[in-house]
């Protein structure tokens, strides 16, 4: 494994956007555990742009235009879902103060959804992982399975200590309602801010 690809995926995986933004608002209002599931569903969330790679699925994405624009708009308008969601306190900020089995699924579908319909994956896959292929590699679909897991084992790993970080500071933050009623403000313009810039990005 070369130390490009791990600075590199390190660099892409700790950089904020979607799923580190939800994971941290898991953390923030659901604790530790929901935080750790919303880690996992965002991680969850890349095998199939990772299988979509590996089909050539991508390639399709990448050369019909109209293909890209409906999951693109349709990762844009889940993301709006969400913003609407959190300023009306439930989806991503809603606070849990006992455990619920079906919060935790409701964590793992949200999260699972916000990468899915992000086609941006998908196209990232083809674009980055064959730079680290070797020409001559004898099995390039194994390599490149190794290297999917180590970014998505990266992924995780980052995700997860965001979160727990998150929900260390949970009593502060749901103690005072003045703090959360900002943050979910923030939070609502930070999905806002990603579906705008989901929106604006060409293929």
């Amino acid at each position: 494994m070369s130390p490009e690809f791990l600075l590199t995926s390190l660099i892409i995986v700790a950089s904020p956007g979607t799923g580190a933004i939800y994971t941290i608002a898991a953390g923030l209002t659901r604790g530790s555990r929901a935080s750790v599931v919303a880690a996992f569903a965002c991680t969850l969330g890349i095998v199939p742009h990772l299988l979509a790679a590996m089909m050539g699925l991508a390639a399709l994405l990448h050369a019909s235009a109209l293909a890209y624009e409906i999951v693109k708009y349709a990762g844009v308008a889940y993301l709006l879902f969400m913003a609407w969601q959190t300023l009306r306190e439930q989806g991503a900020l809603k606070v849990e103060t006992r455990a619920d089995p079906r919060s935790a699924l409701r964590v793992l579908v949200d999260g699972i959804l916000i990468n899915l319909l992000n086609p941006k994956l998908s196209i990232f896959f083809v674009a980055f992982l064959p730079q680290f292929i070797a020409a001559d590699e004898a099995s390039p679909l194994l390599r490149m399975l190794e290297l999917s897991g180590v970014f998505m084992a990266m992924t995780f790993v980052v995700f997860a200590l965001y979160g727990l970080f998150a929900a260390g500071m949970r009593d502060k933050v749901i103690s005072r309602p003045a703090v959360m009623a900002w943050m979910r403000r923030a939070f609502a313009a930070a999905f806002v801010a990603l579906g705008a810039k989901l929106a604006l990005t060409e293929r």
